[in-house]
């Protein structure tokens, strides 16, 4: 099933920083490189993909976001096969006020209630490369590239 998300960006000291999330639960605890994800989820039968990505952003974050002024990043497609369609646009969010959804899961006997996102983080692009899934690092040039900016 196809996936959409959002990809809130700012422009600190003329370096373009997104907003990348790192997954709650005991699977990802100890995993960084390659990890984060832009904020996402799987686009319904009965939801156009915009529509996905806003509800994700805003359930898992616990954010509002207008659908003005979008910039389309396109798709990629990762290595697992999953499609990710997604959109930027600029913002200025504190990770620290992240208060998205929970998520219960059996893992290994035992209801663990976990949130879905356990932390966010402003990243430029050599940070960003290190930890993204490595599929959404061209989100990156793609925005510097519709931005208008070079690197």
């Amino acid at each position: 099933m196809p996936s959409a998300g959002l990809v809130p960006y700012r422009i600190v000291a003329n370096r373009l920083e997104i907003l990348i999330a790192h997954p709650g639960g005991p699977f990802w605890a100890s995993k960084q490189e390659g990890a984060w994800s832009i904020v996402k989820g799987e686009v319904p039968p009965d939801e156009e993909p915009l529509e996905t990505a806003m509800r994700e952003f805003r359930e898992e974050t616990g954010w509002t976001v207008s659908q003005t002024e979008l910039v389309f990043l396109g798709e990629v497609v990762q290595k697992a096969g999953k499609r990710i369609t997604a959109w930027a646009f600029q913002a200025d969010f504190d990770p620290a006020d992240l208060n998205g959804d929970t998520v219960t899961i059996d893992w290994h006997g035992r209801a663990l209630t976990f949130p879905e996102i356990d932390e966010m983080r402003w990243c430029g692009e050599a940070e960003g490369t290190e930890l993204l899934n490595p599929a959404q690092v061209v989100y990156y040039e793609r925005l510097n590239a519709a931005l208008g900016r070079n690197r």
